[in-house]
């Protein structure tokens, strides 16, 4: 049997101009070349420490309970739903794209009873809508998505969690795509439960999900340990709750080991935790309106890029995310090939999409480290090339001259 040897891992060089993941900024790559630490030394849990101060000023938030949890994006979403969620609870989801079906997936795992607020993918909710639905339903959990890619349309959010404490419901929203892209102002929005991502606007790499909870909602969770397992909610007559039904995403399991318990729950990802603790003191360098502002000049350049393009710009400008772009792909052209040509010809990579605007549309991204003028104008002049490959009519030049236009004023 031979024997198979693979080489060194050496990946093509790609700017990633898509919904994520996005290239890693170079001092989050070297953070995460230092070395190993035990995890209970006096270094590892001042880093821990250090990490919570620091997410707690990117979340905008004076939440004791903000940390990591080891895992992808979707680690950090399913540890939310499975703490605050009891098997048999209602939860209310606003759906309006391929990120809000996923909270139904998981919550119907979890064996919650599920309630929507559905709409058209683009579309967002209105809090008149979303007070409508919380009484209709009178949900324990309250869950949406603050930016979802899918659909590249951002939720407002302001007064949601004011309304679900007037009628006494957990808000969890899933910010994965703006969190350090868009402001994520926690205690402004009174959400109770945010978790976010590295890949995407924090330019980090993805196997890390920072998390922040509020006092409330660390008090639900909190009171679901230590419970006997397979008890459904509302069926014990002291009023506890039900037992979390994970050990891994069990936040009550996790929290102990990031407060000053430390009680040993897991080892923690310390290569992880050096390059989430890294992108958190970029962003802060840079200053949050510093940040933000960026993101939105990248983003407004691209739109109006891809507009003096002729290219037609999907969903509603007033809720447009910042740094993801969706766009129409034009009659007569081919959506794969012009994706496949940017990357052989280019090296650029841009997103396809998901359900009813599979093959639709493109998603283009700016975030992060990308989030710069040099690359949405390298972005726009290989899409131009690219369409007049295909045949489709095109001014040369027009797409990044509006872009420099706009980045100008």
């Amino acid at each position: 049997m031979a024997n198979d040897f693979f080489g060194q891992i050496d990946p093509p060089q790609r700017l990633l101009m898509g919904p994520g993941p996005v290239n890693v900024h170079p001092r989050v790559l070297r953070a995460m070349a230092a070395d190993m630490l035990g995890q209970f030394d006096p270094e590892m849990t001042t880093y821990m420490n250090e990490t919570m101060a620091l997410y707690r000023q990117v979340f905008m938030t004076q939440n004791r309970w903000t940390f990591l949890v080891d895992g992808t994006a979707r680690a950090g979403i399913e540890a939310a739903l499975v703490s605050l969620v009891e098997p048999g609870s209602k939860i209310l989801i606003v759906r309006a794209g391929r990120f809000g079906l996923l909270l139904s997936e998981i919550a119907e795992r979890i064996g919650a009873e599920i309630c929507t607020l559905d709409l058209p993918w683009g579309e967002v909710a209105t809090l008149e809508q979303i007070e409508e639905a919380l009484i209709a339903h009178r949900p324990q959990v309250f869950a949406c998505i603050h930016g979802d890619t899918s659909t590249t349309m951002a939720q407002p959010l302001d007064g949601v969690g004011a309304l679900c404490r007037k009628y006494d419901v957990l808000s969890y929203v899933d910010a994965t795509a703006t969190l350090g892209g868009m402001p994520v102002a926690t205690d402004v929005w009174g959400v109770d439960v945010i978790t976010g991502g590295l890949q995407k606007c924090m330019g980090g790499p993805p196997g890390s999900a920072p998390i922040t909870i509020s006092d409330r909602a660390a008090e639900h969770i909190m009171a679901r340990r230590h419970v006997e397992a397979g008890i459904r909610s509302g069926d014990m007559a002291d009023g506890s709750r039900a037992r979390i039904p994970s050990n891994y995403f069990d936040l009550a399991m996790v929290m102990d080991y990031w407060s000053e318990k430390r009680l040993n729950h897991h080892t923690e990802a310390t290569t992880m935790l050096y390059g989430a603790r890294e992108a958190a003191r970029v962003m802060l360098e840079e200053g949050l309106d510093a940040r933000f502002a960026r993101h939105k000049a990248a983003g407004a350049a691209m739109v109006a890029g891809l507009r003096a393009m002729g290219l037609k710009v999907f969903g509603q400008d007033a809720y447009r995310m910042t740094n993801v772009t969706g766009v129409w792909i034009p009659e007569g052209v081919e959506g794969e090939p012009v994706r496949q040509q940017m990357r052989d010809d280019f090296g650029i990579e841009i997103g396809t999409a998901f359900g009813p605007l599979a093959g639709k549309i493109w998603r283009i991204g700016a975030m992060g480290y990308n989030a710069k003028k040099h690359n949405v104008l390298l972005t726009l002049g290989a899409l131009e090339t690219c369409l007049a490959t295909q045949g489709y009519a095109v001014k040369r030049g027009a797409g990044v001259d509006a872009a420099l236009a706009t980045c100008r004023t």
